[in-house]
C-alpha cells in the first residue's frame, strides 16, 4: 500500500531525515517509534509534501507521488492526521466533517457521518458543537474523523495518544482497530510504546533521523537491547 525509500528531509539548511525507508501492507497497522525528536512527525510531513526541501521515493498504492503536492497526495486517498489536530474552532462538529468530505473511492472504505458517529459516539452527542468548546480528546476524534470521511486508504496518524486520558485512549485504540477491520491502512506515530503495543502489527524504530529497527510487533517485544537504546527515556 505505501512503500518509501531513500526518504531525506531538511528543515531549511538543517538536514533531519536521512534515507528513510518503511513500507506498509493492506490492512496493516504500523507503528513509526522513537523519542521526542526523533524524526517521525517529520517523516511524516515529507510523506505528504509539507518540507519545503525533500529527497526519495514515495510510492503509493502503485502510484509515486513523490513529487506531487500534499493536495495532489490527499485526494489520491493517503490521509495525514497532524499532532496539532488543526480543526475549525468556529466550525461545528457536523461541519468539521462536510470540509473534509470527498468522494468513494473503489477498493476503500466509505464513511459518512453516521458511520463517524457510530465510531466516535462522543462526536455523534455533540454533532451541533463547536470545535472551539471540545476537549482535546474529543478534537483528535474529530480531526481522525475528518480524515476518515475523504475515504483514505492509508491514514497517517501523528501522536494519536498524547495528552489524552487513560479512557480515551483506549477509546482510541479501538476506534484504530475498527479502521483497521475496515481495511484502512494506519501508520501511526508514537512514543507510548503501551499503545503501540495494542494495535500495532509491527513497528520502525527512527533515532536521529534513521531508521534503526523494523521488525514485528514480537520481534520488539523479544529484544530489549533495542527498546533501551532507542525507546528508554
Amino acid at each position: 500500500m505505501l512503500e518509501v525509500s531513500g526518504l531525506n528531509g531538511w528543515y531549511g539548511p538543517a538536514h533531519i531525515l536521512f534515507d528513510i525507508g518503511l513500507a506498509v501492507g493492506a490492512g496493516e497497522v504500523v507503528a513509526l517509534l522513537g523519542r521526542n525528536g526523533a524524526g517521525k512527525s517529520t517523516t511524516f510531513r515529507a510523506i505528504v509534501g509539507l518540507l519545503a526541501k525533500r529527497e526519495g521515493r514515495v510510492v503509493f498504492d502503485g502510484r509515486d507521488l513523490s513529487r506531487l503536492p500534499t493536495h495532489e497526495i490527499v485526494r489520491a486517498g493517503l490521509g495525514y492526521v497532524p499532532e496539532d489536530r488543526r480543526i475549525f474552532t468556529e466550525l461545528t462538529v457536523a461541519e468539521n466533517l462536510e470540509v473534509g468530505r470527498q468522494p468513494a473511492r473503489a477498493g476503500a472504505a466509505t464513511w459518512t457521518p453516521e458511520k463517524l458517529y457510530g465510531l466516535f459516539p462522543n462526536l455523534g452527542e455533540m454533532r451541533g458543537r463547536p470545535g472551539g468548546r471540545m476537549s482535546g480528546g474529543e478534537q483528535q476524534m474529530l480531526t481522525i474523523a475528518r480524515t476518515l470521511v475523504g475515504n483514505p486508504s492509508l491514514v497517517l496518524l501523528d501522536e494519536p495518544s498524547e495528552g489524552l486520558a487513560p479512557k480515551i485512549v483506549e477509546e482510541m485504540a479501538q476506534a484504530i482497530l475498527a479502521m483497521k477491520r475496515e481495511g484502512v491502512s494506519v501508520v501511526l506515530s508514537e512514543q507510548n510504546l503501551h499503545f503501540a503495543r495494542l494495535i500495532s502489527d509491527r513497528a520502525v524504530i527512527i533515532e536521529r533521523g534513521r531508521v534503526r529497527f523494523d521488525g514485528t510487533m514480537a520481534e520488539l517485544e523479544g529484544s530489549a537491547e533495542v527498546r533501551d537504546a532507542y525507546l528508554a527515556v
